[in-house]
């Protein structure tokens, strides 16, 4: 995720050749290509995976599948496909957090997340939003901060982790409006949600994609979205900038392979990723999903991850955020 005053504009799309490099360097296509989710089914980055697979049969020829392998905050999956075989049938699908974000907060994750990998391809990037529960009278940002200012002791808000990027974005949302939150992590976005509409927790802070079924039932107020431009998904919804707070972010979701996979292989993965990224069933798909598609050469995917990498430091340092490995 980027935030205005860190983080610089870093998608575009491109379109690579495969025809030399899959000559050069054959594929596997007796075995499955293997997509490794490191977080649960159900998200909205493990619909958009799955829905690319069938693009991925047809276009490479071979068996494509998806497995979910939670667990350490995503970290378990990520070490598994640092281990896995260098030849283009394991990769790795992940959002921001594991490849840009955790190098900064955790002192020993059990990766590199750049010498142990190659970038492929960023495939779509997401907005994050603010949410009030029913027990929260305020229908905009601003009135939210008088209400917070005036009921200190209510100022708490959920996030789906300690040390997320919903933990770090709130952070900057209460040193711009001024007002000091206090963290409720959760395990996960349903148990947050549940306590959110039954009105046991004032505020919370998600990837946009995961409030806007709720937001549109009623059983919650999406307050301002984190993007440059309003949601595709939410466009009754303020950003944080027209909101009056000058804050901005927004996560991503990359594939990597296993660091030794042979340059003309991953041109190859990543030109049929690209493709199926940009088909339009894909596409529409993602809009519903809250999600706008990128599709990124490899060398793009690296200068994004880089940056983030770079620039996530600070912002990490200044929360004081210090996780329990």
């Amino acid at each position: 995720m980027r935030f205005v005053a860190f983080f610089l504009s870093l998608a575009t799309g491109f379109a690579v050749t495969g025809g030399v490099a899959q000559s050069q360097s054959p594929q596997p296509v007796d075995k499955p290509l293997r997509f490794v989710m490191p977080y649960a089914a159900g998200s909205g980055g493990d619909s958009l995976i799955r829905l690319m697979t069938e693009s991925l049969r047809t276009s490479l020829g071979r068996p494509v599948i998806v497995e979910n392998k939670p667990g350490a905050a995503g970290r378990l999956g990520v070490q598994f496909v640092k281990k896995a075989p260098a030849d283009g049938s394991v990769l790795l699908f992940t959002p921001i957090a594991p490849m840009s974000v955790f190098p900064n907060v955790y002192q020993d994750l059990g990766y590199d997340a750049v010498a142990d990998f190659r970038p492929v391809s960023q495939i779509a990037t997401f907005d994050l939003g603010l949410a009030v529960g029913p027990a929260v009278p305020a229908t905009s940002v601003k009135e939210l901060v008088a209400w917070l200012k005036a009921n200190p002791d209510k100022a708490s808000y959920g996030t789906p982790a300690a040390g997320s990027l919903p933990h770090f974005f709130a952070l900057m949302f209460g040193r711009a409006a001024g007002v000091e939150l206090r963290h409720v992590p959760y395990k996960g976005n349903a148990p947050a949600l549940a306590d959110l509409t039954g009105g046991h927790l004032p505020l919370f802070f998600t990837s946009t994609p995961d409030l806007v079924e709720l937001h549109k039932s009623g059983r919650l107020r999406v307050l301002a979205t984190s993007g440059r431009e309003r949601s595709v998904v939410l466009t009754d919804v303020p950003t944080f900038r027209e909101a009056g707070y000058a804050i901005e972010g927004t996560g991503w979701y990359g594939i990597f392979a296993p660091a030794k996979t042979p340059e003309a292989v991953v041109a190859r993965l990543s030109e049929a990723i690209i493709a199926a990224s940009r088909a339009p069933e894909v596409v529409a798909r993602m809009q519903v999903l809250g999600l706008r598609p990128t599709g990124t050469t490899p060398a793009e995917l690296a200068r994004i991850q880089r940056a983030d990498l770079d620039l996530w430091g600070p912002v990490i340092r200044a929360s004081g955020f210090k996780p329990e490995q």
